[in-house]
Parts: structure tokens; sequence; C-alpha cells
């Protein structure tokens, strides 16, 4: 899904012109970012928290030539999903693939 997705689920959802959900969507997100930035941290309840940390700086390798190379410290932005959100995920499985117990290719017991 894509920004303009987001934007016109919107506009469908609630009614607003296209123009207005797109603005809303980019206050939104630049909300979020700004408030990343000066706060570090973000909790959206059922959603999940975005969260800056700090990686360490570190000895790397090239993968084309095995090379070792410094790798400089860096902040990062991490994302852990909400418990509902996890929950939805896990229940969904694979997108394009039968649930776990949704095997096609064992017939349903009846319990005889």
């Amino acid at each position: 899904m894509t920004k303009k997705d987001i934007v016109r689920t919107i506009a469908e959802a609630t009614g607003l012109p296209h123009k207005e959900a797109r603005q809303l969507v980019q206050t939104t997100f630049d909300t979020l970012v700004d408030t990343l930035v000066r706060e570090g941290r973000i909790e959206l309840r059922n959603f999940g928290v975005f969260e800056i940390k700090q990686r360490k700086a570190r000895i790397g390798r090239n993968p084309r030539t095995g090379v070792e190379v410094p790798v400089m410290a860096r902040r990062v932005v991490v994302f852990k999903p909400g418990k509902q959100m996890e929950a939805k995920v896990q229940a969904a499985g694979d997108p394009g693939q039968p649930a776990p117990d949704d095997d096609p290719g064992e017939p349903e017991s009846d319990g005889s």
C-alpha cells in the first residue's frame, strides 16, 4: 500500500475531497516524523511503538568483496507492533497462502 492508496481509502471512507484527504495524510505523517525526532518515541495504542535507537559503530563486511569496512554509529527508527496488530498478523498467516489449519491437502475429519 502506498501513500496514494491511503489517501484514496480515507477519501472514500470519510467522503472528504481527495485534496483534503491528501493534506490530512501528509499532515499526519509530518507530525509523526517531527514528534519522533523531537521526543524519540511515539506510542500509538492498539497499533505499535516507533522509537529512535542508537546503533553502535562496528566492523562490517562488503558482501561483494569480503573486505572489512567500518560502519559508523547511527540513529535508526525501529517499530514494535502492538498486541492487536501482532495478533491480526499472526492470525492472517502469509499473504496468498492458506492459514496453517487450512491445509487443502488433508481432508477434514468428522471425528469418527
